[in-house]
């Protein structure tokens, strides 16, 4: 496996991305798009609209997420991946991977902490 430096730019970019509150749910939920807003809303279970629709601002800004818009009567909005957005399902099969490792662990530690 390949060395990544985390120092790297292109390393640390990502994490700028994921370590956002939402962003790497919002990412997941679209794969398999395009969505209205009220879709990834339930999808995700969680953001407040606000909250949803800045970081969907941010990964459109980013390339990540393409908007579109329908003109009506009523007008359609819909999100979906850009192809870099769609490369994010292998890094979440990935990160899903690592953290079903990571979930014995963490149990295992609780139980020592409350062993006296």
């Amino acid at each position: 496996m390949k060395h990544v430096d985390s120092h790297c730019a292109t390393f640390q970019l990502a994490l700028e991305v994921l370590g956002k509150p939402w962003c790497a749910l919002i990412l997941n939920s679209l794969q398999g798009g395009p969505f209205r807003f009220t879709e990834i809303r339930d999808r995700t279970r969680g953001p407040a609209d606000k909250m949803l629709s800045g970081r969907l601002k941010e990964l459109e800004a980013r390339g990540l997420v393409l908007r579109r818009v329908a003109a009506g009567p009523p007008v359609r909005v819909t999100y979906e991946l850009t192809e870099s957005g769609r490369s994010f399902g292998d890094v979440a099969q990935a990160i899903e991977r690592w953290g079903r490792g990571l979930k014995p662990a963490r149990v295992r530690q609780k139980k020592r902490r409350r062993a006296p």
